[in-house]
């Protein structure tokens, strides 16, 4: 999925810990690598939440040393 999409379950990618740039394409990818089983249970769950996703909070590594 692409920055700012929303997969099924209404998530925006842009906020996963897995979205990244790739500076060869100029766009922003999912990192999150599966193997074939992953992959196919992925494709399976159409219509619900990207089970893989992780709030990326830049901040929460200053908030642990206060």
């Amino acid at each position: 999925m692409q920055n700012g999409e929303e997969n099924a379950g209404g998530v925006l990618c842009d906020t996963c810990l897995f979205n990244d740039y790739d500076e060869l394409t100029d766009s922003y990818e999912c990192e999150m690598r599966l193997d074939e089983d992953e992959y196919a249970r992925y494709l399976a769950a159409h219509g619900t939440r990207c089970p893989y996703y992780r709030f990326y909070d830049e901040y929460k590594s200053v908030q642990k040393q206060n």
